[in-house]
């Protein structure tokens, strides 16, 4: 048909088989069941939280800090209790905490409340963990990892959080506190590995 995109009629070519058109529908409505539980929706608002950082007002950047910490801890207690836990709900949990901590440091770098140094301590578990990606990627076992939070994984959010409360009240705190972060990093590879050789059928 002239002037009608080859895209769009080859659409409307697909949705006008009622079969296929029922099941797309039937994929749709479960791909949103899965997406937009309680537990989901409250990992996702840790998203425009962050956003808050935009303003300089310190009552609404902890305010954001304290609702990202909230959903944090209930999020994956929520998807336990009604039994609405999946893989993309724990892929989905780190990946909001990660955006949060990124955006919030981002912020303070700019602001000059911290080095780089102190952010890639604060970072260095993301590193541990690429290191684990990689290394069960290259040695053929990828098929092993399991999308699920670890211990330390938890307490080095937790901890995040703590830091970021304390340097919008104004504390200072001293250098060596950051090594915190890479030892708990470090701990969270050796837990990762541990899991793997657990999940191992040998």
């Amino acid at each position: 048909m002239p002037g009608v995109s080859p895209a769009w009629t080859s659409a409307a070519k697909f949705f006008s088989q009622p079969d296929r058109t029922v099941d797309f529908c039937k994929r749709l409505v479960y791909i949103l069941r899965v997406m937009l539980t309680l537990s989901n929706s409250l990992s996702f608002v840790r998203a425009p939280l962050a956003f808050l950082f935009l303003s300089e007002n310190p009552m609404w950047r902890l305010l954001a800090v304290f609702l990202a910490m909230v959903t944090d801890s209930i999020d994956g207690y929520l998807a336990r209790r009604s039994r609405s836990a999946s893989r993309f709900g724990a892929v989905l949990d780190p990946t909001m905490d990660k955006f949060f901590v990124y955006f919030v440091l981002w912020a303070f770098l700019t602001e000059g409340r911290m080095g780089w140094w102190e952010i890639g301590a604060m970072l260095s578990r993301d590193f541990f963990l690429c290191v684990y990606g990689f290394w069960m990627l290259v040695s053929g076992q990828w098929s092993k990892v399991v999308f699920r939070a670890i211990r330390w994984g938890k307490a080095t959010t937790a901890l995040q959080f703590v830091v970021l409360i304390g340097i919008l009240l104004g504390f200072s705190f001293p250098w060596f506190s950051y090594l915190g972060f890479v030892m708990m990093g470090w701990l969270g590879l050796l837990e990762l590995f541990q899991t793997s050789r657990r999940a191992s059928p040998i």
